[in-house]
């Protein structure tokens, strides 16, 4: 017990000084000049082209693919915490020390997304059901993602965009208003999907089901076709290169990791998962 609770405090502090360090250089910083903000926008597109090809051949070892062969796990509600809670922060410290923390529609960008990560972060942790472990490599990573897609979102946001272009009249544009119902609908959608999985299991329960309420009809990973078209929404409702890299990366991380649990559906439960695609209804 006492090794267990020290590698959970080491990687919540190592999480947690992280997270403070980024928004301590974030505080002291010089705003990013358009040049190299594009540069670092292509270093991450760049980054998730390998993470998507790498993906189709490497199953992340956590949820149903769990392997001990990526190292000490922790608590996966510890995890979920760890691992998505540092974006929050970003995010609130670059809206907050920005010179557009008082406009409306700059606002509304940090609401919809705090809306987000408050629940990723806090409210579905707490949901989880099972005794899952998540590798402490993949909680680093994908806290290490958050932190700068955090920092992404808000430079462009909050800093970089030209003056005037996230005025009260974005709120009737065609973007605003397709991308908030696009974003909206997603967001209901993993929610709910992810819902239908939790009500599969009863407490105590350690077997596999096959989902089949609500988006499950037509795929196996409805939970994920729900986040994709959740952030291809941001992407549209901000209309920025930043949100549209954000939506990339979260097609490279979800598309193979819908491939790789439709093969293990068919390998598990054969003929009834039926024509249900892996994550597009129809198309794949």
């Amino acid at each position: 017990m006492k090794p267990l609770m020290q590698l959970l405090r080491n990687s919540a502090e190592i999480v947690a000084l992280s997270s403070v360090s980024f928004v301590l250089l974030l505080a002291n910083r010089q705003t990013m000049d358009l040049q190299t903000f594009h540069s670092f926008l292509l270093a991450m597109s760049l980054t998730a082209l390998v993470v998507f090809v790498a993906l189709y051949f490497v199953r992340a070892g956590y949820g149903v693919f769990q392997s001990p062969r990526w190292g000490v796990a922790v608590d996966n509600r510890l995890a979920w915490v760890l691992m998505e809670a540092p974006v929050l922060g970003v995010m609130a410290v670059m809206w907050v020390l920005s010179p557009r923390r008082s406009e409306l529609v700059p606002t509304i960008f940090f609401l919809l997304f705090a809306v987000h990560y408050v629940q990723r972060s806090f409210v579905f942790p707490l949901l989880m059901k099972g005794r899952s472990r998540m590798p402490v490599a993949i909680l680093l990573m994908g806290a290490v993602f958050n932190l700068l897609n955090g920092f992404m979102q808000a430079e462009w946001l909050f800093y970089l965009s030209p003056a005037g272009s996230y005025g009260t009249e974005w709120l009737a544009s065609a973007p605003f208003v397709v991308g908030t119902a696009m974003f909206l609908f997603g967001m209901g959608l993993n929610w709910h999907s992810d819902a239908v999985i939790r009500q599969l299991r009863r407490p105590g329960d350690r077997r596999h089901y096959l989902p089949s309420r609500g988006m499950y009809r037509y795929v196996t990973s409805a939970n994920y076709l729900g986040e994709l078209i959740e952030w291809a929404g941001w992407a549209v409702l901000t209309w920025s290169l930043s949100g549209l890299v954000f939506f990339w990366w979260t097609f490279a991380n979800l598309v193979p990791r819908a491939h790789a649990l439709w093969q293990r559906y068919r390998t598990e439960f054969g003929s009834a998962v039926g024509s249900r695609k892996r994550i597009f209804p129809f198309v794949y």
